[in-house]
């Protein structure tokens, strides 16, 4: 079963790009992924450029059979699947990026101040993504 989630990115100018991500959304997978190897905005956007995704890894890889296990980067529906309609959603500022973006179970942003932030659910409200995996493994230690 699919764990969806968007990643998005608040570009320089307060804009906002975002993207879908099928696969493995939650924060120990998508959420480690993306603090570990995707700091960089421009690396991101590269990411934001090729829009919407099947799987997350850390390298965005190369072109590849979609229908094929690949491991070595991302797997995209457009460059990998030669789907349409799968480009990056733009809004015109953050605002407008929360009222109107793609709801999804986790909800990635990369914003301005170097800092990424994950929402857990509509209406959830964003927190710094570290935090959030920080108090997971909390949970999960306490559990065991």
């Amino acid at each position: 079963m699919a764990t969806r989630s968007t990643i998005a990115l608040e570009f320089a100018d307060g804009s906002v790009g975002q993207v879908y991500c099928h696969w493995d959304g939650y924060l120990s997978h998508n959420g480690k992924i993306l603090v570990e190897h995707y700091q960089d905005p421009f690396k991101l956007q590269k990411l934001i450029d090729l829009g919407d995704l099947s799987s997350l890894h850390a390298e965005l890889g190369e072109k590849h059979d979609f229908n094929e296990s690949y491991k070595d980067g991302c797997t995209f529906y457009g460059r990998d699947r030669g789907e349409t309609g799968i480009n990056a959603r733009y809004f015109k500022n953050f605002n407008e990026y929360k009222a109107n973006h793609q709801y999804e179970e986790y909800e990635y942003i990369l914003r301005t101040d170097g800092v990424w932030y994950v929402n857990q659910g509509q209406g959830a409200g964003y927190e710094p993504l570290i935090e959030a995996i920080i108090e997971e493994m909390r949970k999960e230690a306490e559990e065991e």
